[in-house]
């Protein structure tokens, strides 16, 4: 069934904007917290990069749920949306010292360190302040995921996280730093996967780990991270407004050997705030070419990245017209061969003016865009806000 857009309330609004389906959000983040609250120490950070809009992370902290930050500004955006600290965790290869102390400042509740000299940083910015800072280590796990190549992070030799064969080294100079505290570990082998086995691989690769580090240091960690992951259908958003959050956390339920007392967090992005986003523009010339027509559009690669960085394709549909049928290319302004929204798709007969939703749209959307060509960026408009 297709989703009805209320394009008439639209009105003046300029375009490109983006429209944010406020009950599609809060449908979407009560769905998981049910899911996840069937299991013992299941706890959900929402991954701020997905969307930093202060209106969506509002909702989001409404709703009870942590943040997962990768840079000092999440981390001040996260706190500024009232999320507590004490649900705050602070990702990244490349933690800045200036973060690092505001970070220990608020009182953030882990870092999830990627390397020694990040680890010798910290304790040496928690030294100058006399407090211990919780960390977690990023561990790659060499699982590849079932995604495209750009957003998978989980092999051996990749920029994020700590080699497994160097894990033992890592933890050795953790536990000789004396303003830190090791609580757990953190994986995290990619975005947009769709199949689940790849988290039973990780699953069962993280047994691997605890059963070696119970046997060897009689080690248990109080904290497991998984990251997150779980795509969401950027073909069919009408069939599949919500994830599947019940099979996703009943995965990790069934395949990772959690021992008592253990903490198992989960850093959801895309699954919570892609299919409530939709990018609205309008069609500025319908070009015909000796064997191809183009639908150019005021939104640019600049408003929404995605198709341009990882060769996405996003939903999209002709909201004002429904007569006949052609092929298009959707393409945007920007002086740049790269900015194509999507090739040879079908579309009611279209004409300037015309309005153009781009679906599934709430996660890197809005928060990738800037202002290559002096544009202006878009509008955010909430579906309470009319």
């Amino acid at each position: 069934m297709k989703t009805s857009f209320p394009v008439e309330k639209f009105g003046n609004i300029e375009t490109p904007f983006y429209y944010y389906d406020v009950e599609l959000l809060k449908e979407t983040l009560n769905v998981a917290l049910q899911e996840a609250s069937k299991y013992n120490g299941f706890n959900i950070h929402y991954a701020v990069k997905a969307n930093f809009n202060p209106s969506i992370l509002q909702i989001i902290c409404d709703a009870g749920i942590g943040a997962d930050c990768v840079s000092g500004g999440e981390v001040k955006a996260a706190l500024n949306a009232g999320i507590p600290a004490s649900k705050i965790v602070f990702a990244g290869v490349g933690k800045t010292d200036k973060e690092i102390a505001e970070s220990l400042d608020a009182g953030i509740f882990c870092f999830n360190v990627e390397s020694l000299p990040e680890i010798y940083a910290i304790e040496e910015l928690a030294s100058e302040r006399s407090v211990t800072a919780s960390v977690a280590i990023r561990v790659n796990p060499n699982v590849a995921a079932h995604t495209h190549a750009n957003i998978t992070t989980g092999l051996a030799e990749n920029k994020f996280g700590i080699n497994y064969e160097q894990l033992d080294e890592v933890i050795d100079v953790v536990e000789s730093c004396k303003h830190l505290s090791l609580i757990g570990l953190h994986f995290h082998i990619g975005s947009q996967i769709l199949d689940m086995n790849d988290f039973v691989t990780l699953c069962n690769r993280i047994n691997e780990l605890q059963d070696m580090l119970q046997e060897q240091r009689n080690m248990l960690l109080p904290h497991i991270n998984v990251g997150g992951g779980l795509g969401v259908r950027y073909d069919v958003p009408d069939e599949c407004p919500i994830p599947d959050f019940a099979n996703y956390f009943a995965t990790y339920a069934k395949h990772l050997n959690l021992r008592e007392g253990q903490q198992l967090h989960f850093e959801l992005g895309r699954s919570l705030v892609a299919q409530c986003g939709t990018l609205f523009s309008r069609v500025t010339y319908v070009k015909s070419g000796t064997r191809k027509k183009f639908v150019i559009v005021d939104a640019g690669m600049n408003d929404l990245l995605r198709p341009a960085l990882y060769d996405a394709h996003h939903c999209i549909e002709n909201v004002s017209a429904n007569v006949g049928e052609e092929i298009y290319d959707v393409v945007g302004p920007i002086c740049e061969s790269s900015d194509v929204f999507d090739k040879d798709i079908k579309l009611p007969i279209t004409q300037r003016g015309d309005i153009i939703a781009m679906r599934t749209a709430g996660a890197y959307g809005e928060a990738m865009s800037f202002g290559y060509n002096c544009r202006e960026l878009p509008k955010a408009v909430l579906s309470t806000d009319l």
